[in-house]
């Protein structure tokens, strides 16, 4: 049974006054018993998909016009595919028979480029920009993982840490910016974002410990995730001079954002409870989808304005949604506050009325 929609939540749905659109399946035809998942997707349809069999074996793949192409596996039983750009070229991994990991690019007329390491057994491919420029993270000789950039001279460039041991790379923009996180001195873990002129900067948090950062348009924001005082999870867009606590126009939820496009807009997930609801962020508005409504999991959003990720029902199943789809306006500050505060009070008052009726005592025990 799906759980109650937390009041404040059921505001924000309910100020739209409009359902939620569907996903729109993208039709990978998988074999019986795999999942599918789309990680990203570019202006020609083309998607970067993994598929997930029974037995959690997962292959990277090419989806175009209704085709699969297989990225290959060399061997193992683990690929993956994490981004594609305008060009065709997809950035994943692929597991090797002895267990260790190579990041790679792939383009259908080509076929696989292997991408080496830092000095360590593995590498992981997370992200490259319309150049093929690629991003991920990758072993060092003592063990860590560090943050790694690759424009194809065939030499990784290490992108260090922020006084600690590990750092990884999430996202690139066409000026070859980093966003990532990596740990500090205290070994605590920040997002970065690291320029070719200033190195790695510590982007901070919301006033809690830790913050990751996910995505980075051309115009160099930011967007990603931060612990609160609190202890709470709220999705950030960071333009550069602050971090903006984005989660805040959704609630006292834990909220993660994953992509951000060059228009701005932002897309991520809300967990509450066991539900899992998606948003977009765009011009100002803040738009949700309930679980089962809108995207199970929000993997991107290209400059389409599709974002792109997988629905749930039984299984995974790779999906986009437009993402004006549905609007739900918040309105933000006091009014919503208020009308929060309404809702609550009905709500508890709903419960009062409920249990007297069951001749249900309120009151406490000795």
């Amino acid at each position: 049974m799906r759980p109650a929609l937390p009041a404040c939540l059921a505001v924000l749905i309910l100020l739209g006054g409009e359902a939620s659109a569907r996903p729109h399946s993208l039709g990978i035809a998988a074999l019986p018993g795999e999942s599918t998942i789309a990680y990203d997707m570019n202006a020609a349809g083309q998607v970067a998909a993994v598929l997930e069999d029974g037995d959690g074996n997962t292959r990277g793949v090419l989806f175009e016009k209704g085709k699969i192409t297989d990225l290959g596996a060399r061997g193992g039983k683990h690929s993956d595919a994490r981004g594609i750009n305008e060009r065709g070229q997809i950035i994943g991994s692929v597991r090797n028979k002895d267990g260790t990991w190579n990041a790679f690019l792939f383009h259908r007329d080509s076929g696989m480029r292997v991408i080496g390491t830092l000095g360590g057994p593995s590498s992981y491919g997370m992200a490259l920009n319309q150049d093929g420029v690629a991003v991920g993270f990758a072993d060092i000789p003592g063990g860590d993982w560090h943050a790694f950039i690759d424009d194809g001279a065939g030499q990784l460039r290490d992108l260090g840490t922020l006084g600690g041991n590990i750092s990884y790379a999430s996202a690139v923009n066409k000026h070859r910016h980093v966003a990532g996180t990596a740990a500090n001195e205290q070994g605590l873990r920040h997002a970065f974002l690291y320029t070719p002129e200033n190195g790695m900067v510590d982007l901070g948090t919301l006033g809690g410990r830790q913050s990751s950062a996910m995505g980075i348009n051309d115009a160099g924001v930011v967007v990603g995730a931060s612990e609160t005082a609190d202890r709470r999870w709220r999705a950030f867009v960071h333009d550069g001079k602050r971090m903006v606590d984005l989660g805040a126009l959704i609630g006292n939820y834990n909220s993660f954002a994953t992509d951000i496009n060059n228009a701005g807009h932002v897309v991520g997930t809300v967990v509450v409870g066991t539900e899992r609801m998606s948003f977009v962020w765009r011009d100002n508005k803040m738009t949700l989808h309930r679980g089962g409504q809108g995207l199970h999991l929000t993997n991107a959003i290209n400059d389409r304005e599709l974002v792109i990720g997988a629905t749930y029902d039984r299984s995974m199943t790779a999906a986009t949604m437009a993402s004006n789809a549905a609007p739900v306006v918040t309105r933000g500050g006091s009014e919503l506050l208020t009308l929060i505060g309404a809702v609550l009070a009905m709500a508890g008052l709903g419960v009062l009325y409920r249990l007297r009726r069951r001749g249900i005592e309120i009151g406490s025990r000795d």
